[in-house]
């Protein structure tokens, strides 16, 4: 039977916040959705992974990138909801949306080692933004997210 949209849990995530040497953040545009949105490194913990574990390995997935130092990891976790129009699509149909404790990272590596092009790639294209951006390129059901990690980014940088 079809769990009801208030019985679907939320996935457990992690996500990174990646900064190059002049804190530009990393973001990536999706492969299932070409229009002019783009994210940050995240995703879902493994059984048996913590979350920092998840983090990296997140990050090499989708990124290639392995030569980060760990900068802070941000307090509290942050909850996004699905639009309802990809509630039953994205996870097949097993979350409502997803909790997620998120990571900043220096990226500490050469430019080269970034490689969208994974064996199971998620995303088009990447680029460096600045901080006041993260907020514009927010698809809109993950803007609360980005704005409060915009604020949280704010803190630890200053």
């Amino acid at each position: 039977m079809k769990k009801s949209f208030s019985e679907l849990p939320l996935r457990k995530g992690v996500g990174i916040i990646l900064l190059n040497d002049k804190n530009k953040v990393f973001v990536a545009k999706r492969i299932d959705n070409p229009k002019n949105f783009w994210q940050m490194p995240q995703g879902g913990i493994d059984e048996g992974e913590n979350y920092y574990e998840a983090a990296l390995r997140e990050l090499k997935e989708e990124t290639s990138v392995v030569s980060v130092k760990l900068i802070q990891e941000i307090d509290k976790k942050l909850t996004y909801i699905l639009p309802d129009h990809l509630i039953g699509i994205i996870w097949k149909g097993r979350f409502k949306g997803q909790t997620q404790k998120w990571f900043v990272m220096k990226f500490t590596g050469n430019e080269s080692e970034i490689n969208i092009n994974t064996k199971k790639p998620e995303f088009l294209d990447w680029k460096w933004i600045s901080l006041d951006d993260l907020p514009k390129i927010a698809v809109k059901f993950k803007l609360e997210v980005y704005k409060i990690l915009k604020q949280e980014l704010l803190k630890i940088l200053n």
